[in-house]
């Protein structure tokens, strides 16, 4: 029988961390049933009987956002056979709120005290004996990043767990609501199957809206708790919900100062040093583009291209192709096999899997700065700034998201309570530059421009440019004016990440990759193969003459304006619609990856044969801003529920891609001394759309002067 231990715990409390020393590799992502807030569960290490189960991080079990909506349902309703929750030491007292709610859950709990290193290294000292005490549950003292107590913390939740002893909360309220909850728990007591009473009549005290709904109680039961309620109200002179919380926090107060002794004096953290920096009203933007620009540089254009150069002229060229084509020729095999291999699988695949280092390299630099706590200082930065042109700061943990995946971004807006909000980061979000497009930002970039460290870090730029504009258009609209969100969010602490978390988080993103290349990308490159090896009579004939060519040259004049009207280029980027790698899979497919592959060189060649400076990156802001993969416009239709706002959204993306790839273009072009011409008045034109677009007034106040007129 398999055992279930659920880790709970506030944001930043070290959860993540905690869950992946006790689990390893041995995990697995999913979705919670019916919401897409991720869902993490593993083995515990050297225990495959023991499930653990990641709960998102939550303040409180009194729900207001989404996440807390999830765990406090599994908790409820699935009931782990354990709770460890996470407690982050260096912050106890505002941690604790969480944990009295736990333990009234009758669950068995044990406490783990997380990052007690960095309360040692304060000088601040915690009575365990006497925290237990006032507690009433076992408590281990931790710190998941250095590995200290985490396999205590596991096999105590395990010997917990298979005793069933329920955790026994010692804290106690007033005499008014300990009246109050005595009353309510005898009208409850046994109509209720799974839910632990004491829990139940607190929530009814609360008079949590949610847990009354979905009550099996009658409705003159009902009528005699709203009658206690009532009561216990109007003699303490507050609703039920501030008498529990500010009960809670009295109690908490008095474990504190029991328990609790923080080092006397005042000095300034070295968090709050940096803070001061790096945050700072007129450093935090210039400081941020600093850091972004080093991750993209260090990714694309020195380690990440020194691997990518090694895997695409040896693995790819001087390796793969020839043993593999020896061995054919050693078994005798087709022709059309021989070619579907080679010219097909190799050259696409190979292609795309080339660019595997610089992507490894990317997850690698985004893991260190995300577990470090730098990027929950970007999200309050650009919260300031994404406020001023009617977004959210909610909005950047989805495009935070997105720089690994699309479509994890876009199930992470559900945690946005605004919907016209929520609709407008779904559309925005894929904006981005995710995993699946690095392999053509770095393509161009080593192809058209050899030696230049600027045009990696301006694709992330334009990404956030483009979600910023989109953001003063949208929010101009009828659909979709009206205040942003409010932004609240909790800074950690900074520290050192931990080199085996980082590397679980860099395998898994790299796993993902590797899975799509051996799946979709391989199913793509074989259509392309066949597309451009035979023509309509299934003959095999040259690419020049084939089905995907004839194709291609009815839909390369539209591409025509933004400067790279070939066929090539332009079936190469409906390919992306699939999966955006499938671009340099088609690429290494039509210009010959495999044939060239022993002088990698050669396949730039053929590129900068095609395209100019100007046309290439003109292709690449397209690529980069037009519409999603399929994946990814499955995961907008589900999250839009409608068939319409998806159809806004892809049509959107595709508009704005194209109208800003034919300004790069066309105003690219006049500058660069090719005359003043047609093309040039329709970059103009397009301009000064743009700008009308951005600066005229919104469409709610057009309402309100024409009700006022009326």
């Amino acid at each position: 029988m398999k055992v279930k231990i659920a880790l709970a715990g506030n944001p930043n409390s070290g959860k993540t961390t905690m869950f992946n020393d006790l689990t390893g590799s041995s995990q697995y992502v999913g979705n919670w049933p019916g919401v897409t807030v991720e869902k993490k569960e593993g083995a515990l290490r050297g225990q495959k009987d023991v499930i653990i189960q990641d709960l998102p991080g939550i303040y409180s079990l009194s729900p207001y956002t989404l996440e807390e909506v999830v765990a406090r349902n599994y908790l409820i309703t699935e009931k782990p056979d354990a709770i460890i929750n996470i407690v982050d030491a260096s912050n106890i007292e505002r941690n604790l709120y969480l944990s009295t709610q736990l333990m009234e859950l009758g669950i068995p709990v044990i406490m783990a005290l997380n990052m007690i290193d960095v309360v040692r290294k304060n000088g601040d000292t915690i009575d365990i004996p006497k925290l237990k005490e006032q507690l009433g549950c076992e408590i281990v003292e931790a710190s998941a990043l250095k590995g200290i107590g985490t396999k205590e913390v596991a096999q105590k939740a395990v010997e917990l767990a298979k005793s069933k002893v329920s955790a026994v909360p010692k804290h106690t309220f007033s005499t008014e609501v300990e009246d109050a909850l005595a009353k309510i728990e005898g009208l409850v007591k046994g109509k209720t199957d799974s839910i632990n009473e004491r829990w139940l009549a607190i929530k009814l005290l609360e008079q949590d809206e949610k847990v009354m709904e979905g009550l099996p109680l009658d409705g003159e039961t009902l009528k005699a708790v709203k009658d206690i309620v009532q009561e216990c109200e109007s003699k303490l002179k507050d609703d039920g919900e501030s008498i529990i919380t500010n009960e809670r926090y009295s109690y908490i107060s008095k474990v504190m100062k029991q328990a609790v002794h923080k080092k006397s004096g005042t000095k300034r953290s070295a968090t709050d040093k940096i803070d001061a920096i790096v945050t700072n009203r007129w450093l935090a933007l210039p400081i941020f583009a600093v850091v972004m620009f080093l991750v993209y540089y260090i990714s694309i254009s020195t380690v990440g291209s020194m691997a990518t150069d090694w895997v695409n002229d040896v693995l790819f060229g001087d390796i793969i192709p020839p043993a593999v084509g020896n061995f054919l020729d050693y078994i005798g095999t087709a022709a059309w096999l021989n070619s579907l291999i080679l010219d097909g699988i190799i050259a696409g695949v190979g292609a795309v899997l080339g660019f595997l280092p610089q992507m490894m390299v990317l997850f690698l630099c985004l893991a260190f700065l995300e577990d470090c706590g730098y990027m929950a200082r970007i999200a309050f930065i650009m919260d300031r700034i994404f406020r001023k042109f009617g977004l959210s700061g909610k909005s950047f943990i989805p495009i935070l998201i997105g720089t690994g995946c699309g479509v994890p971004g876009i199930m992470a807006t559900r945690t946005i309570e605004n919907e016209h909000d929520r609709r407008m980061t779904i559309i925005t979000t894929t904006f981005i530059p995710c995993s699946a497009k690095l392999p053509i930002i770095a393509l161009i970039a080593g192809a058209l421009f050899p030696g230049s460290s600027l045009v990696a870090p301006s694709a992330y730029f334009v990404g956030m440019a483009a979600i910023i504009v989109s953001g003063i258009l949208l929010k101009k609209t009828k659909m979709f004016s009206g205040d942003p969100s409010p932004f609240i969010m909790e800074l950690p602490s900074y520290h050192l990440p931990g080199i085996k978390s980082i590397l679980i988080h860099v395998w898994d993103r790299s796993k993902a990759f590797i899975k799509k290349a051996s799946t979709i990308i391989l199913l793509a490159t074989v259509l392309v193969w066949f597309l451009s090896s035979f023509n309509w009579k299934l003959q095999m004939v040259d690419t020049e003459y084939s089905i995907l060519a004839a194709i291609g040259k009815v839909i390369a004049p539209i591409f025509i304006p933004l400067g790279w009207g070939n066929w090539k280029a332009a079936v190469a980027t409906v390919t992306g619609l699939i999966a955006k790698e499938n671009v340099v899979g088609t690429f290494g497919i039509l210009y010959g990856f495999a044939d060239v592959a022993e002088d990698g060189g050669e396949f730039w060649k053929n590129l900068q044969g095609e395209f100019t400076q100007l046309s290439a990156y003109s292709f690449l802001i397209f690529n980069l801003l037009c519409a999603p993969c399929f994946a990814a416009m499955g995961a907008v239709r589900s999250e839009m529920s409608s068939g319409k706002w998806t159809a806004f959204s892809i049509g959107y993306q595709t508009v704005f891609a194209y109208i800003v790839a034919t300004i790069v273009f066309q105003m690219g072009s006049f500058i660069s001394g090719n005359g003043f011409h047609v093309g040039t008045a329709v970059g103009l034109l397009l301009i000064i759309l743009l700008v009308y677009l951005l600066v005229r007034k919104p469409s709610e106040v057009k309402e309100k002067k024409a009700k006022a007129a009326v």
